[in-house]
């Protein structure tokens, strides 16, 4: 076999719409590459034995470029749960803000009855004093 064919072979086997159902149905990465590795056992060998040294180097290229690429979804994975988290953080907020002048109102509010109220009650009591 040469190695275009072995290559659009293990293409055919390496179905990326697969690859994410397995991932969807909890399969872990680990045991579908295994899984890959067993199932085209002789045509990985065969394409070791048809790689020549610029062929190896391609492969180094293209597996920096999966990392490459796995960082920049990382990244952006995590800038978006940034703003989701400032997002929630800035909706917290607004919720706390209503609900801390309602409080300190409310705080305001009853100590001034309060203090209304005690002053009413003097007020009485020493007007009971007088009158009696």
């Amino acid at each position: 076999m040469n190695l275009n064919k072995v290559l659009n072979s293990l293409e055919k086997s390496w179905e990326r719409d697969d690859i994410l159902l397995k991932i969807k149905n909890g399969l872990g990465t680990d045991k579908i590459v295994n899984e890959f590795l067993v199932k085209n056992d002789m045509q990985i060998r065969e394409l070791n034995n048809l790689l020549r040294p610029e062929d190896i180097d391609l492969l180094n290229q293209v597996e920096q470029l999966s990392t490459c690429e796995s960082k920049l979804i990382k990244k952006i994975k995590d800038l978006n749960y940034l703003e989701n988290n400032e997002n929630q953080n800035m909706i917290k907020q607004k919720r706390i803000l209503p609900s801390n002048r309602v409080t300190s109102f409310m705080i305001n509010w009853s100590n001034k009855v309060v203090v209304i109220a005690l002053l009413t009650i003097s007020a009485i009591a020493l007007s009971k004093q007088a009158w009696a």
